[in-house]
């Protein structure tokens, strides 16, 4: 594992596809680190006018900058499927996906369009569906990587997968529901390796936290007056900056040195700040049986199944039907 690993440290990426959800924060940042490295970065996301923001300070910042935004709402079914029709239709391949973009602790119980808990749908089940819906193009990536991200709240005791309330209708409570999300995104990255290797996706799965980093998740979903966006605004030197948060992600998604089902966080202060390092994933996250009947409960909720995408042609199977009709 290389010590102090910085932006500096990322290969180029010329001639990759990268598909980052979220734009500000974290997200803002790894599409920022990732366009300076030289890839054609997608910027996904729910607000068009964010999205063009980001663009143009991307623009500003690296002349020249591949850089574009696309429309998705993770909290809507409908608007993954199209984000995925959209993509196969202007895309040979997709080499990396990041999957960044959140939303946490709304004081009272939200509802995604597609009627899932805000948290659990969009910080979990949103992706998973993107997921599945790019796979063809992942498939077609050199060397693809999907990348989820979780969160030190994974940890804790609250941080359970509970099948008999999954969508928090009986028992809403803020942050106890965003950890379970974040648990289950981590528990995704997990089998999606697994799964990847027993059916030959080819694809790299690899779960990544950014610590406790400075964004603007508190402020935009409690609000700036609750506890816990007070604790953002008051106490924001116990906050790592954004950029800094950034690097396990970034890691996790260029180095040579990330391994495949790998899991990556800040090195200090028990994963709260510093440059990646491994991260030690919770207990419940490693119970492959709960992960596997998530899975499986989570194609039927979105309606989708890994795999069953129409494939698009491999270039080697491209060369050989060119070859074919020289003959």
């Amino acid at each position: 594992m290389p010590k102090n690993w910085t932006t500096e440290s990322i290969p180029s990426q010329r001639g990759r596809t990268i598909v980052v959800t979220g734009t500000g924060g974290l997200g803002f940042e790894d599409a920022l680190a990732l366009a300076r490295a030289g890839g054609d970065v997608i910027i996904a996301g729910r607000n068009p006018a964010k999205g063009a923001a980001a663009v143009t300070r991307i623009n500003q910042s690296v002349p020249g900058a591949a850089v574009t935004f696309e429309a998705i709402d993770l909290g809507d079914l409908g608007s993954i499927a199209a984000f995925g029709r959209r993509l196969g239709d202007s895309r040979e391949s997709v080499d990396v996906l990041i999957n960044n973009a959140g939303v946490m602790t709304p004081p009272h119980r939200r509802t995604t369009a597609d009627g899932f808990e805000l948290q659990f749908g969009t910080n979990y089940l949103g992706h998973f569906a993107l997921t599945a819906h790019l796979l063809p193009l992942l498939g077609r990536g050199q060397n693809p990587r999907v990348v989820t991200l979780s969160s030190v709240a994974a940890r804790s005791s609250s941080a359970a997968i509970n099948f008999d309330d999954l969508q928090a209708e009986r028992d809403y409570k803020p942050m106890p529901v965003y950890s379970r999300s974040k648990l289950a995104c981590l528990m995704f990255a997990f089998e999606l390796q697994r799964r990847s290797d027993a059916a030959g996706w080819g694809i790299t799965s690899i779960a990544a936290h950014p610590g406790i980093s400075r964004t603007d998740l508190l402020h935009n979903a409690p609000g700036r007056r609750s506890a816990q966006g007070l604790v953002r605004s008051l106490l924001w030197f116990l906050f790592q900056p954004a950029a800094q948060g950034a690097l396990p992600t970034l890691f996790a998604a260029t180095s040579p040195h990330a391994r495949k089902g790998g899991y990556y966080g800040p090195d200090k202060l028990s994963e709260t700040r510093g440059y990646p390092i491994d991260a030690r994933p919770p207990k419940q996250s490693l119970e492959t049986q709960v992960a596997s009947r998530l899975w499986d409960l989570s194609e039927k909720l979105t309606g989708v199944r890994f795999g069953e995408q129409k494939a698009l042609p491999t270039v080697a199977d491209l060369d050989a039907s060119a070859a074919d009709r020289e003959i």
